[in-house]
């Protein structure tokens, strides 16, 4: 071949697949910071939606009163049920699992039809009174504009797949304000792990969104979080209780969830047309007395953060959240379940914190601490997301004299919870739709088998390089096995079989070191605390392979075969 051909040739595969991945990798990044900045204006205009049907259907009193606190939240039921039951079946629920199972299911699809059905009903849902919250439904139109753009920009099966958590993360992040959560959220719930391009997607993507939503509705976080001082020591058992607390409380709602959503989805479908009203109407009832759990419930959040609820209307507004929440979401309604979490969380930390400084008037500090806090345990409990639940209370209040207080509680609570419910929330609600979606939480706790628990002690025998072949030859005669590990003098690792030895021992010089003939290339070395599926990765057509210790690849600490993985996934 021609130097000219050879130019060509490697011109050809310069612009070949390699080059492809590059700029599509290179599109995926970009496209990051789009799906950012048009998530972050599909949330600002979503929340403006919420705010603007509230103060049409409710009125602008802080407080709302009245009749319509009746008729508003049930007919606007009838209108959503109607909605969701003959033309929006996919914006039923919260979005997350949706979300999960378009990045599991459905190849990263989500009908854009999603996008505007999710901000159409959870809008009038939210804006009409019904206790639930923008949050999780802002993450699935996150998710659904990303789908859209990844499909329009024709991005590989695989691209399109990872696109759908880009935008979750987007649409989380400019509904919470609080980038850094989205972002361990996403990856600690949606996609369980994470590698440097994903990360990097994400990132931008969440940092795009808030950047957005900042401009248009400014820099100020999502709640209004008091100067903290400095945590006395004697308040952290306080802080421990409040974790318990928050742990019980997080049972209670789970299993009021688990309870009656399977029994109300299983009445039929005419009855799914008047569950959201009367879900609605409950809870205008209650909020005839208590209008502080209809809708999202930030404005009281802000009021417990700054001490303005007696101790005892705290934990009353948790229960009566509690119940409420369950209404909404048990009928249908879509609707988040992260902002009546954070309401809960901020009521029974409040109460925690009122009475302990009732009884011990001269500690220093205020219940706001204890209200932020407690936000961060009904997320641990309640969704069991622990590393979100902490970074969360972290970014909101900026503050982090809360570290041991926030791990205290969140790590009471979220132990709680997995003792006395098996399943997470999310996990739950999946498969009570029928949907396997893959647990985060069973992964992280799944044991990981390690190489030392499968591998099998040294062979007799191990070659070195620089034996001569004919002694290589004599020494393997000696010995029943057909495979022989070589040793190479800088501590690498390959192999020969005793067929082969006997062919180049026929066949060259003996005298001739044995590294110099074998053809084999160098053996992947492995190592006692790898995991055993690493073992599996790299064990190709090697009938086995050697095991070294970290610090001297040339000392053999044993050798595993695809029998011992094999073996060893069984006794398991």
């Amino acid at each position: 071949m021609s130097p000219g051909a050879n130019h060509k040739l490697a011109v050809f595969t310069h612009r070949g697949p390699v080059s492809i991945g590059m700029r599509e990798n290179s599109l995926f990044l970009l496209l990051a910071i789009i799906i950012g900045m048009f998530s972050g204006l599909a949330v600002v205009l979503f929340r403006t939606a919420i705010d603007y049907l509230r103060i049409e259907l409710l009125g602008s009193a802080l407080e709302p009163s009245g009749i319509r606190l009746l008729i508003v939240p049930t007919l606007s039921g009838f209108l959503i049920a109607a909605l969701v039951i003959r033309y929006l079946p996919r914006v039923r629920g919260s979005g997350v699992n949706q979300t999960k199972a378009a990045v599991y299911v459905f190849e990263g699809y989500v009908p854009f039809r999603t996008v505007w059905g999710k901000f159409l009903t959870c809008a009038l849902a939210i804006g009409s009174g019904q206790s639930l919250g923008p949050e999780d439904p802002s993450l699935q139109m996150g998710a659904g504009i990303a789908s859209a753009l990844g499909r329009w920009f024709r991005l590989s099966r695989e691209k399109v797949r990872q696109i759908a958590p880009v935008g979750a993360a987007a649409g989380l992040a400019a509904a919470f304000n609080a980038p850094i959560s989205a972002v361990i959220f996403v990856i600690e719930e949606v996609i369980g792990n994470w590698t440097a391009g994903a990360l990097g997607a994400i990132v931008m993507a969440a940092v795009a969104s808030v950047v957005v939503t900042r401009v248009f509705l400014g820099p100020e976080p999502l709640f209004q979080v008091p100067v903290q001082q400095s945590v006395h020591p004697s308040e952290l058992l306080a802080y421990a209780m409040l974790g318990v607390i928050g742990g019980m409380a997080s049972l209670i709602f789970a299993k009021l969830v688990a309870y009656f959503r399977p029994r109300l989805m299983g009445l039929g479908r005419t009855s799914q047309y008047f569950q959201p009203a009367v879900a609605g109407l409950l809870i205008g009832m209650i909020g005839l007395r208590f209008p502080q759990v209809m809708g999202a419930g930030y404005e009281y959040v802000d009021q417990a953060l700054h001490n303005r609820y007696g101790w005892r209307l705290l934990v009353l507004l948790a229960a009566l959240k509690i119940v409420s929440t369950s209404l909404s979401f048990v009928s249908g309604t879509p609707g988040g379940i992260f902002a009546p979490t954070l309401f809960i969380g901020a009521m029974l930390g409040g109460a925690v914190g009122a009475v302990e400084h009732y009884f011990v008037p001269w500690l220093p500090g205020s219940v706001g601490p204890y209200a932020l806090v407690g936000m961060g345990v009904l997320f641990a409990g309640f969704l069991r997301v622990p590393f979100t639940s902490i970074f969360m209370v972290l970014e909101v209040s900026g503050d982090y004299s809360l570290i041991l207080p926030v791990m205290i509680s969140n790590t009471l609570a979220y132990l709680i919870s997995r003792q006395y419910q098996s399943v997470s929330f999310f996990d739950l609600l999946a498969r009570q739709d029928g949907i396997e979606l893959p647990s985060m939480e069973e992964q992280r706790e799944e044991a990981t088998l390690r190489i030392e628990e499968a591998m099998r002690p040294p062979p007799a025998l191990v070659l070195h390089g620089e034996d001569p072949l004919e002694e290589a030859r004599r020494m393997a005669e000696t010995d029943s096995a057909d495979f022989f590990l070589v040793r190479g003098a800088d501590g690498t690792w390959s192999g020969i079989r005793k067929a082969a030895l006997e062919r180049l021992a026929a066949e060259g010089d003996g005298a001739r070191p044995l590294s110099s003939l074998v053809s084999m290339p160098a053996m992947p070395a492995l190592h006692p605390d790898h995991p055993l599926d690493t073992a599996l990765r790299r064990m190709a057509d090697w009938p086995l392979l050697p095991v070294v210790h970290r610090a001297d690849f040339r000392r053999l600490e044993g050798v595993i075969s695809l029998e011992d993985i094999l073996r060893a996934y069984r006794q398991r």
